[in-house]
């Protein structure tokens, strides 16, 4: 039986099923997106979605859509389904779906009469090409297929209203049509497995509307242009495969590029397989160079969340060669930062204060994972360069105090990540002492101590930074640790913000912490008590000022609970480590148990994946991104503690 199966009921039932979303990427920064029933809820779904970095660093929605028509005894069935103006649902096509299983590929199963047909979609790997299947499964009669692509050609943020500077020229190609319709796009390649009739008859479609817009409070109404149509007859047990790319294709290698595509997908039959493929759906390859993509259907690749995902993501599914790949890429790019104070052209952030300190916390996973002997050998010198850089004073927003402890500037602009703004000042100006941020930098002194043991060499840097950390350690206590038992978020002067953060979990989840195990527990009491849910910790306590638990609204109201209520999965891999080291294999019964949570969410919002954030309060539906990669990455590491801890129980 699928993990990931809905049936008719709830397929035609629109309140339902157009909340549940999929996604398939091709690991090359291009991706496909939609309801499960194909109605478009969003401006950056499509069927085809690319880069195009001659029009910039962002994503393009080249085929919005493609509608399915059934033709039998001259009688057409449209499968296609739009909202327009109004609110009005047309042309209902999700009444004749019987199924929709994600199994494997995605595959929708329709019943119209007699005639059922089934329709499976691909994306080619490191490629801009989606393959679409369809099969006769049953007719009883003679049977016509008809294809109307919808055409955007536009930026994923942008809408596309009527207008005359398209272009209607098309290509004729082997088995179809080529459209390029404004200056600077690629031409959009429309091809089938067998002879296709191509009729022309261009018409803008108005007034399609995207309701998850329209609940942000945003545009969300465009038209489309639809420049004709398909035909094709097909036979009872045939098979039609469409393929939409970027290049032409010789219809005869069609078949043999989808048995190909398939051939080696992990199969979503668990919570750990879906999540492994969600994970690969973030990586991105540009030749030589390999990134983490930060989410979709909106994201890009930034410095922090590489790091913070880039174990979960690798090395809890046993992608060690894509752990190497990801991390040689951004490490060059901090180098370059550390060496010229060069920015990055593709990796936004990597000029931000934590993250050197996020970079050593990613290659200590990999310790943990491979073992010290393997981290000391790819990574103790690029460990040591970062600390010795920083010591220095080189990072011009991160200075060592004289107490050990490390200090930053985050008044006019973020520099944590809660980094949410109002008119360009930070909504929570977290500045001097940050709880996590020092928490992270006596880890990465104390790893870097055990990374450099007994290596020659390095005698001098180790005693400095064994030094460093026994100052930091008492003052971190002395610092944070208030008379309630939890940890202050940041520390600005005489000023100790006394929300209840979970940041502090980060303070106490790592392996190094400056807090003792009767002091880790006191917080941890806190961050249970206060901030734990199915979904995560939330980013501020209910008791505290300003706690806002849903994330709707206005973008200026959803902006302002950004990062004050909402709970955030990622953090439950700090509260995770935490709990263990405090009651260690005792507590994997209840973290197993947290992770429940998690897995009722394969079958909610991005079918398979987990959201940017939750709400705080029940009955904590998802929000932001669909699919969001320290989210994906951190419960997968989770996952992969637990099952390693339960084999030693065994």
């Amino acid at each position: 039986m699928s993990y990931l199966k809905f049936d008719k009921n709830l397929m035609i039932n629109l309140e339902q099923s157009l909340n549940k979303e999929m996604l398939r990427t091709n690991q090359a920064g291009a991706y496909h997106c939609s309801s499960i029933v194909g109605c478009n809820t969003r401006k950056q779904h499509g069927l085809l979605v690319i880069p195009i970095p001659e029009l910039g660093n962002k994503n393009f929605v080249m085929l919005s859509s493609l509608d399915e028509t059934v033709i039998q005894h001259g009688a057409p069935f449209n499968l296609g389904l739009h909202r327009y103006q109004g609110g009005v649902y047309s042309p209902n096509g999700h009444k004749y779906i019987r199924e929709y299983d994600c199994e494997t590929v995605p595959r929708t199963t329709y019943r119209v009469g007699g005639v059922i047909l089934t329709k499976e979609a691909v994306f080619i790997s490191q490629e801009n090409r989606i393959l679409i299947r369809y099969t006769l499964v049953d007719a009883h009669s003679d049977t016509t297929l008809q294809f109307r692509p919808f055409l955007a050609f536009r930026e994923a943020n942008d809408l596309v209203v009527q207008n005359n500077r398209l272009n209607q020229d098309f290509t004729e190609v082997d088995n179809g049509v080529g459209f390029c319709l404004y200056p600077g796009f690629p031409t959009l390649y429309m091809q089938f497995s067998q002879k296709a009739k191509w009729v022309s008859n261009p018409n803008w479609y108005n007034g399609i509307e995207y309701i998850k817009d329209l609940e942000r409070g945003i545009p969300y109404t465009e038209d489309l242009w639809v420049p004709g149509y398909f035909e094709i007859p097909i036979k009872k047990g045939e098979s039609i495969i469409f393929s939409a790319g970027t290049s032409e294709v010789k219809h005869r290698s069609l078949s043999k590029l989808y048995e190909t595509e398939i051939a080696g997908r992990t199969r979503r039959t668990s919570f750990y397989n879906c999540l492994k493929n969600a994970a690969k759906q973030f990586y991105i390859k540009e030749g030589k160079e390999m990134y983490l993509t930060s989410g979709y259907p909106w994201g890009s690749i930034r410095a922090r969340d590489t790091f913070m995902a880039l174990p979960g993501c690798t090395l809890a599914i046993d992608h060690l060669d894509d752990y190497h790949a990801i991390m040689g890429t951004i490490l060059k790019a901090l180098n370059n930062y550390i060496d010229n104070e060069m920015l990055d052209e593709r990796i936004h952030g990597i000029d931000l204060p934590d993250i050197p300190l996020w970079c050593i916390w990613a290659i200590q996973q990999y310790a943990r994972y491979q073992g010290i002997e393997a981290a000391r050998k790819e990574y103790l010198p690029e460990v040591a360069r970062i600390l010795d850089w920083i010591i220095a004073g080189g990072h011009p927003n991160l200075a060592v105090e004289t107490n050990g402890l490390v200090g930053t500037t985050g008044t006019n602009t973020p520099v944590s990540w809660m980094n949410a703004t109002s008119n360009g000042w930070p909504l929570i100006p977290r500045t001097g002492l940050l709880v996590e941020f020092n928490a992270l930098w006596y880890n990465a002194l104390m790893f870097a101590s055990a990374l450099a043991a007994d290596v020659p060499g390095y005698e001098k840097r180790r005693d400095e930074w064994t030094t460093l950390a026994d100052e930091a350690k008492p003052a971190f206590i002395d610092t944070f640790l208030n008379e309630h038992g939890y940890l202050y978020d940041y520390v600005n002067g005489t000023y100790a913000d006394p929300s209840v953060r979970p940041n502090m979990a980060v303070a106490i989840g790592l392996d190094y912490s400056p807090l003792d195990r009767r002091q880790r527990k006191g917080v941890l009491d806190v961050v249970t008590r206060e901030l734990l849910t199915p979904k995560g910790l939330r980013t501020l306590s209910p008791k505290s000022y300003g706690y806002r638990p849903f994330y709707v609204g206005s973008p200026q109201e959803r902006e302002q609970a950004y990062h004050n209520g909402p709970a955030r999965p990622w953090l439950i891999g700090a509260y995770a480590d935490a709990y263990l080291k405090v009651y260690g294999h005792s507590g994997v019964g209840y973290i197993d148990r947290m992770l429940i949570g998690f897995e009722d969410e394969m079958s909610q919002n991005c079918i398979g994946s987990v959201s940017q954030m939750y709400d705080g309060n029940p009955p904590y539906s998802g929000h932001g991104a669909i699919s969001q990669v320290s989210n994906v990455a951190e419960v997968l590491r989770t996952l992969r503690t637990l099952r390693t801890l339960k084999k030693l129980n065994m």
